[in-house]
């Protein structure tokens, strides 16, 4: 399953803090219905993600009936990406 939409770079300052997109309503229902198959637990699903032109793979992770894509480090230097940022995501679902 491929999946593009875009979205706004936001952080969650939490114990382990990340940075993330939320994936919209949308295909959040299409990942849903596929989760079943690939989620290796917790409803974490495995995908290779792109911004711009950097890929990493990396785990969607469920929050409140929707995903949110983890974005590292590395990506949002190479891309030179800021919080509140949008970016178009383009996510490869690994089966």
């Amino acid at each position: 399953m491929d999946l593009e939409f875009s979205g706004e770079i936001w952080f969650w300052r939490g114990p382990a803090p990340w940075h993330f997109v939320t994936v919209p309503d949308e295909q959040c229902a299409a990942l849903a219905a596929t989760a079943t198959l690939v989620s290796y637990g917790w409803g974490m699903i495995p995908v290779t993600a792109r911004i711009g032109a950097t890929d990493w793979r990396t785990s969607l992770w469920p929050k409140d009936g929707r995903y949110l894509v983890p974005v590292k480090a590395g990506v949002r230097k190479a891309e030179e990406l800021e919080v509140g940022d949008t970016v178009t995501v383009r996510l490869t679902v690994d089966a």
